[in-house]
């Protein structure tokens, strides 16, 4: 099995009685999705007709409409009476949905993807972490401690300790206090997700990321905005660092 295929993750569980229907649309969506922001299907690129695209791939029609919904509520498509279904500029992608963060890691980024994607929290989370540190509750404190001990607990390697880095930062930017940036929260959550995970593809990960982790509780707890800040800010640039770093076995092959 090659790193590529054991990344591949598997569909998520659905409710009751909807599911076969929503497996199959959902199945769909994921395979359009992945060949739309690999640049299979290109910006401005019409995709096939609902009725050759059904037969072609043997499911109803309305399963086929359902996933163009989907990819339509996500940006990746748009669909206009008599001229079909087309592909989407990039620049109309929800790229932290976190479905397209998904497809997106499911081959090799595009190095400015990926720079950008640690840009934009290096701009967000730093925020969040000093406004963390003046409004953060006990609740908060104690919802950031337990993440963080079950981080080393379980360590990034596994899927537990990857929830619990998910689960620190959310409540990281729930005690900001600031209902535009906790709407970011599954998001940056999965683009934290994501990355570590990426950033493990080939080896296991070089250095302990759960200290930096610690220096950003430590601040917020002791409700001082200026070194969460200044933590936080480290805490990206090692993320983007150590990702660096995990590109450079496919650079020298």
């Amino acid at each position: 099995m090659t790193a590529r295929d054991r990344r591949k993750r598997s569909t998520e569980p659905v409710p009751a009685g909807r599911g076969k229907a929503l497996r199959i649309h959902g199945t769909i969506a994921r395979d359009l999705g992945i060949m739309i922001v690999t640049g299979k299907y290109r910006p401005g690129e019409t995709l096939n007709g609902e009725v050759e695209a059904s037969d072609r791939l043997n499911v109803s029609r309305t399963a086929y409409r359902e996933a163009l919904r989907m990819l339509s509520a996500k940006g990746l498509v748009e669909s206009r009476p008599k001229t079909g279904t087309r592909v989407s500029e990039r620049t109309n992608w929800h790229l932290l949905d976190p479905d397209v963060l998904s497809w997106i890691f499911e081959f090799e980024p595009e190095d400015d993807l990926l720079a950008s994607l640690f840009e934009l929290r290096k701009i967000v989370e730093p925020e969040a972490a000093a406004l963390a540190a003046q409004r953060r509750t006990d609740a908060h404190v104690e919802r950031m401690r337990d993440a963080l001990e079950r981080m080393g607990k379980h360590t990034l390697a596994s899927e537990e300790g990857r929830t619990a880095d998910q689960d620190f930062h959310a409540a990281l930017l729930g005690a900001s206090g600031n209902p535009f940036l906790v709407t970011l929260t599954s998001g940056v959550g999965a683009a934290v997700a994501w990355t570590t995970i990426f950033k493990q593809r080939n080896m296991p990960l070089r250095r302990d990321p759960v200290p930096d982790h610690a220096r950003v509780f430590d601040a917020v707890a002791a409700r001082n905005a200026g070194a969460a800040h200044r933590a936080m800010s480290d805490l990206v640039d090692l993320a983007f660092l150590d990702t660096e770093r995990s590109l450079a076995p496919k650079a020298r092959a």
